[in-house]
């Protein structure tokens, strides 16, 4: 296997372009990080937000910079390199990462969910529901369990043949070009894939809104305005993040993607791999009013 390579095609830029996408992306990233790491930094020094749902936030936020350094890094060097090669081990070590941090963000935003639904239909029992030793079996367990789960879609891939030059119409190692590259039956992984994408994405996805019926359902119980205002508030922001990321996932790895044009498919890869850990800090910063709060406490020293 030392011998196979992969080539990324990127996208299809002008090469007088390039110099200004990568000062794009490369400014997407850096701006993905400091927002992630400000939420983490903040959550941290601030002991009025040390609760359960600024505890799987900062879980979060860990896992959009991993998830991000796992395929931005190829990006900017598809930009600058020509061509763009990846070894095998390379190719197969991001394929694992990103399939991972994929199904752990699915299981954070499930137990998120869980975390809002426990806050407003129980708040007299919340604290005794969400006590610190099940929200960390909540937090380790989607972590873990993630892990495993795509190591056995990454062990079947890996024992597919493949040449030894690929080129693979992507601007990272995805599930589905490196398929189309592998000389060899691939139709249990193919299986296996689907299986495990539809119970990872659609279980979670109906849990999620299983929730939001009831949690919408008791804060149209609440008489007062400003209560209903500020807990419409809290969820709002977990549930634009939730219907962006689980219906662009179900799009590409759901649903049939049999000719759907490949630019269609680059371009929603850009939303949930790129966009949104750089826009998951803002929408929590902006309409949480515990982050905003500490961060004027910070910045301003009010």
């Amino acid at each position: 296997m030392s011998n196979i390579e992969f080539h990324l095609l990127g996208f299809p830029i002008p090469r007088e372009l390039e110099p200004f996408y990568f000062l794009i992306f490369l400014v997407t990233y850096m701006s993905t990080m400091a927002g992630n790491v400000l939420i983490i930094v903040v959550v941290s020094a601030d002991n009025r937000l040390h609760s359960p749902m600024f505890f799987f936030l900062t879980n979060l936020s860990f896992l959009e910079i991993f998830y991000s350094t796992t395929i931005s890094p190829t990006i900017l060097g598809g930009l600058l390199l020509k061509p763009n090669t990846l070894s095998f081990a390379a190719c197969m070590t991001q394929f694992y990462f990103f399939s991972s941090f994929v199904i752990t963000e699915c299981f954070l935003l499930t137990v998120m969910a869980y975390d809002r639904y426990a806050a407003i239909c129980y708040p007299l029992h919340y604290i005794t529901l969400m006590d610190q030793h099940l929200c960390l079996k909540l937090a380790f367990g989607s972590w873990i369990s993630s892990f495993i789960i795509s190591a056995v879609t990454n062990i079947l891939v890996c024992n597919l043949c493949f040449p030894g030059d690929n080129t693979i119409d992507h601007f990272f190692c995805d599930y589905e070009p490196l398929l189309q590259t592998a000389c060899s039956d691939i139709s249990l992984v193919q299986t296996e894939t689907f299986v495990m994408s539809f119970i990872i994405t659609s279980v979670p996805f109906l849990l999620i809104i299983v929730s939001y019926v009831y949690i919408i359902a008791s804060i149209l119980k609440i008489t007062s305005a400003a209560g209903r205002s500020t807990a419409f508030s809290t969820c709002s922001s977990h549930l634009i993040v939730v219907v962006t990321y689980f219906v662009t996932l179900i799009a590409l790895y759901v649903l049939p993607t049999t000719g759907q044009p490949i630019n269609l498919k680059k371009t929603l890869s850009l939303l949930y791999t790129v966009a949104t850990p750089l826009v998951n800090p803002i929408i929590y910063t902006l309409r949480n009013r515990g982050i905003k709060e500490a961060l004027a406490k910070r910045i301003f020293c009010i």
